[in-house]
């Protein structure tokens, strides 16, 4: 009994996917749960197992195609049906155009007139890469005019504002015209090029006309072999077709010089390795260009020896290590000399594009700054208390909890309780000018990736202690980094906090994350030199582990002194450290 695969909701707002890598052919024994294809939406990749043990009997859904969620993509079976689905396809050419049989001496002129056999033209249209997606920008083209394709083979890369994509050949044939250029955006289902089944110029009687030597046809009596050929010009200033028979370079060797079998090409939609060892997606591929990887010198430790994202950053940290470890020694024997000269970055002098996610993220703030008016209140901080209570738990909450205290908890902690009796804080200016004040707290926590900025949602926050917020952040911020955040973990957030200061930053002016009406930025926290009172009122300096928090907000709704309310809200909790409850140690 077969048993279907369909695409998965990856998200509570997602309604659709897009298929990116199978990792598994026709034919192939799987096992219920082993990795089966690999789905992408606009935030998230995701590994998709097999519902069932068996064998994978049809892909209706190729790669790089875009389906609604529960959409049947391929249909799972047990081996009695595998035997009987290979026969029926391989029948299927001999219905389309039977063969007599013929002698070995003229075998070359079949084969030889096949590829002429037909003009017909396939269009090739702009995808819709998303529901609500109407246009689409080709970014590159994979193929010159006059290439030879394969059917799915990568033709072109097209992109929207959320999605890059390659646009397999919906046939086998030449590429025989480019009706948009690069960088041009045409609407879903524009024509974008067309596809031939024989090359440009190609003259029919060509091959027949002048058939090969009998000894080189003795080379190509592999039943099925596939001859290439090339279009040339004549002494008559016409096209000619040269055929490029087994003793040409393309072709396998001739039987004079027996060779080894030569090794399954790979699928067109996949890039692989020059040892063939794995192959990427074109994410990863990205992923690998942008930190300078070599990906010929990648182990892949995915499935079949697929390259992952982890392998790539792996391989980059690996770079960077010795280089790390060399400086080290050199700095300790020499402390007063002169700081190194930083390395030239690889991006010094180009342009390039932007990858979807940088031009949505770039959308957005521009889309923030024009619809509220951004305003930003900053106060300074005296977190000495809470800095002396964390490192006087960190070790026995590792081991209790089971997870890192870091001082981000306690800054949500603070800012979420302030946020009870500051609703205008925790609120959304609708297009109506109506005001939702929200009930619950979904705290957005900013987090940078090698891919960009994410901000995962810690649901609930406000009825979370120190130990759970502690274990959602850190929970959130490793599986956004590794790419395994689910979409529904990405949206849904009332207000956002963004941790500028574990980049050294003293404060900056965060940009509020729409449609929330405002966002909190914690920055560095540095030790100085503060005057402080005793129990006496007596005025001393001593030194204070000091932070500065920013609220920017929007001012259609949250009014200076609001802003200045909470923060100050925000301050007392903090300075207070009253945390011991809610560390439960």
């Amino acid at each position: 009994m077969s048993t279907s695969v369909t695409m998965p909701a990856l998200g509570e707002s997602v309604t659709e996917g897009t298929v990116t890598n199978w990792l598994k052919s026709v034919g192939d024994t799987v096992s219920a749960d082993e990795p089966l294809v690999e789905v992408a939406t606009d935030k998230v990749d995701s590994e998709v197992p097999s519902p069932a043990s068996g064998v994978l009997l049809k892909i209706l859904v190729q790669e790089d195609e875009t389906v609604e969620v529960g959409t049947e993509i391929a249909i799972i079976g047990d081996a009695s049906e595998a035997d009987s689905a290979p026969a029926a396809e391989e029948s299927a050419p001999a219905k389309e155009e039977p063969v007599e049989a013929v002698a070995p001496d003229e075998a070359p002129k079949a084969e030889a007139s096949a590829p002429a056999a037909s003009g017909d033209l396939t269009d090739v249209t702009m995808p819709a890469l998303g529901e609500s997606v109407t246009e689409g920008t080709v970014a590159s083209w994979l193929k010159k005019v006059g290439d030879e394709v394969s059917a799915d083979e990568p033709l072109v890369e097209v992109a929207t504002d959320k999605v890059d994509s390659e646009v397999p050949s919906p046939a086998a044939g030449y590429l025989v015209e480019i009706l948009v250029e690069e960088d041009e955006t045409v609407e879903v289902g524009t024509v974008i090029a067309r596809i031939g089944s024989q090359a440009p110029g190609k003259q029919e009687a060509a091959p027949a006309a002048a058939p090969a030597p009998k000894a080189e046809r003795a080379a190509e009596e592999t039943p099925g072999q596939d001859i290439p050929s090339t279009v040339k010009d004549g002494e008559d200033g016409d096209k000619v077709v040269e055929w490029d028979y087994p003793a040409a370079p393309k072709a396998p060797a001739a039987p004079a010089a027996p060779a080894a079998p030569a090794a399954p090409a790979p699928k067109a939609a996949e890039s692989r390795q020059s040892d063939g060892s794995g192959y990427v997606t074109p994410i990863v591929r990205k992923l690998a260009a942008d930190k300078g990887v070599d990906l010929a010198n990648v182990k892949g430790t995915g499935v079949g020896g697929r390259i992952r994202k982890q392998d790539v950053l792996d391989a980059a940290a690996a770079a960077a290590a010795p280089k790390a470890e060399a400086a080290a020694p050199a700095a300790a024997a020499a402390p007063k000399a002169a700081a190194a000269k930083p390395e030239p970055s690889p991006l010094r002098g180009k342009t390039e594009k932007m990858t979807p996610l940088r031009k949505t993220i770039a959308k957005r703030m521009v889309q923030s700054l024009q619809t509220s008016a951004q305003l930003t209140t900053v106060v300074e901080v005296d977190v000495t208390r809470v800095a002396a209570l964390r490192a006087k738990s960190k070790n026995a909450f590792l081991e209790k909890k089971g997870t890192k205290l870091t001082f981000l908890p306690f800054f949500v902690k603070a800012a979420t309780e302030a946020l009870l009796a500051h609703p205008k804080i925790n609120a959304t200016v609708n297009e109506d000018n109506t005001v939702t004040y929200h009930d619950a707290e979904h705290i957005g926590i900013a987090v940078d990736t090698p891919k960009g900025l994410f901000v995962p949602v810690i649901k609930d926050a406000g009825e979370k202690d120190i130990e759970g917020l502690a274990k959602s952040i850190n929970d959130l911020a490793a599986r956004t980094r590794d790419g395994k955040i689910g979409a529904d973990e990405l949206s849904g957030s009332t207000f956002t906090i963004t941790n500028t200061g574990s980049g050294g930053a003293l404060f900056d002016t965060p940009v509020i994350n729409m449609p929330e009406s405002a966002i909190l930025g914690v920055g560095t926290i540095v030790k100085r030199p503060m005057i402080v009172k005793d129990a006496e009122g007596n005025e001393t300096i001593g030194i204070r582990s000091m932070v500065y928090l920013a609220l920017s907000y929007d001012h259609r709704l949250v009014d200076g002194a609001d802003a200045a309310r909470y923060l100050m809200a925000v301050k007392q909790r903090l300075e207070a450290a009253d945390f011991d409850a809610d560390l439960a140690l």
